[in-house]
């Protein structure tokens, strides 16, 4: 498994003087995907989970729909490049994609609104519910584990978790990586997701909604903020997206009902 810090040394001014000392720096790391013999995207991410994130990238990208469509993946983890034989590819592959760089800031590299998102979420059904306590307690934990946010200030954590406690961790560079590496997580090791929840450190974005729609996940917990398109998307795909889940606040934006407080709470009249 690859190492997600180094050290380097800087000149550290405090208090009047400067000193020199090793701080931990997040590694930056780039993996070119060839699907079938062609080159499809260049990903920027944090290195550890590399199988995990080109699985869960071709995902919700729509290339794949589940694991077993992958003949073979190979990791040249030296040269950084995922070599990626699928059974089938989707019938509109050569005008739907074409081959990009896609920076871990994650910004207007990507391809918003593709035709294969369309294709690829659907309407979350799920009836789970959730206190808004237990939602504040899972963004507690995600924080008592962010280690490598601690140590460098730049890296964004995502969580698959029940409405208990958090399940599995990924952490990158990149906030859509992290939510990549979980989903192909669950693709790889087959992990209902109709009772999971994402615990997540970052904005909450279209994009971000959009994985979140494919994963089949029906609760978001975010620390930050989301955007207004991410909340009409919300909305349409009944998906709740719960914001600024910080100590002992939080913002439940769209279906509320998933919140067993708001939810206990309506008049049913």
């Amino acid at each position: 498994m690859a190492d997600n810090l180094t050290d380097w040394e800087v000149a550290h001014f405090l208090n009047g003087t400067m000193v020199k000392q090793t701080t931990s720096i997040a590694v930056e790391h780039p993996i070119t995907i060839i699907v079938n013999g062609e080159e499809f995207a260049t990903l920027v991410c944090s290195p550890e989970y590399a199988k995990e994130l080109v699985v869960g990238f071709l995902a919700s990208e729509g290339i794949i729909y589940r694991y077993q469509a992958i003949q073979s993946l190979n990791m040249d983890e030296e040269t950084g490049f995922a070599y990626v034989e699928i059974d089938k590819l989707p019938d509109e592959y050569a005008q739907d994609y074409s081959k990009r760089f896609i920076g871990s800031c994650c910004g207007k590299s990507r391809q918003f609104y593709l035709r294969n998102d369309a294709k690829t979420t659907r309407t979350v059904m799920s009836k789970l519910t959730i206190s808004a306590s237990n939602c504040l307690y899972l963004m507690e934990q995600l924080q008592q584990v962010s280690d490598q946010y601690r140590q460098t200030g730049d890296v964004h954590n995502a969580a698959l978790a029940k409405t208990r406690g958090l399940q599995l961790i990924r952490t990158d560079i990149g906030r859509h990586n992290a939510l990549d590496k979980l989903f192909g997580s669950v693709l790889i090791n087959h992990i209902p997701v109709q009772d999971k929840i994402i615990a997540f450190s970052g904005r909450v974005s279209s994009e971000v909604l959009l994985k979140i729609a494919k994963m089949r996940i029906p609760i978001l917990i975010s620390k930050s903020a989301p955007t207004n398109l991410a909340l009409h998307l919300a909305d349409e795909l009944g998906i709740t997206v719960i914001g600024f889940a910080r100590k002992d606040r939080l913002n439940v934006y769209t279906h509320p009902s998933r919140i067993q407080e708001l939810a206990y709470a309506e008049d049913p009249d």
